[in-house]
């Protein structure tokens, strides 16, 4: 799709998102436009069902199929299996991550952090769906930096049941910090702290 399309899209679906983790979603995307999701497994998304946008606030809904076979209940843990609560705040990320480059950040999209964050309930195999919704407190353009940030509280659900919340998640995107060419070491071939 045209990145035109892609802005003024609500919705996105499973291939979709998955084009957009493999670079492929936007054909005209804009030079610095770097941003992508993790491929599957790491995925915490099955499809956007909704994104909007008023001024520096904003909405982001993401849903997620449970699967009996999901790699982390293999291993987390043996016996009883629970989908891991730092996944679910994984899943925050990436949702925020997608609402940056869907209002025109550019970059490569890296977690910042978060607040409180409180478990008071878990996911387990037999479950239907996991839904994350974001109330984006604010989105902000930092075009001197060459970065965006997104800050915003989410409540994850499964089954229509509040089971986690996240207060202040954050998430930028920032110019210059991918590593294209991994796995052959090049200038971004270390981490380490990246200037603020």
């Amino acid at each position: 799709m045209k990145y035109q399309e892609f802005q003024s899209r609500d919705a996105f679906d499973q291939s979709e998102l998955l084009a957009f983790a493999h670079g492929r979603l936007i054909e005209d995307a804009p030079p610095a436009f770097g941003a992508r999701l993790p491929m599957p497994p790491m995925l915490m998304l099955d499809r956007i069902v909704e994104v909007a946008g008023d001024g520096a606030r904003g909405r982001i809904v993401g849903e997620r199929d449970v699967r009996l076979d999901d790699w982390f209940f293999q291993c987390h843990f043996l016996g009883d299996p629970v989908q891991p609560g730092c996944l679910g705040l994984d899943g925050v990320w990436q949702l925020l991550g997608f609402y940056c480059a869907w209002r025109g950040g550019l970059g490569a999209g890296r977690a910042l952090g978060c607040g409180e964050v409180e478990f008071y309930g878990q996911i387990r195999p037999h479950d239907g769906v996991v839904r994350t919704e974001i109330r984006v407190r604010r989105f902000t353009e930092l075009a001197a930096a060459g970065a965006s940030m997104a800050i915003g509280d989410a409540t994850v659900s499964v089954n229509g049941e509040a089971v986690y919340s996240i207060d202040r998640a954050k998430v930028g995107t920032f110019r210059d910090i991918d590593y294209p060419d991994y796995p052959h070491p090049s200038e971004r071939a270390r981490g380490g702290k990246m200037d603020r």
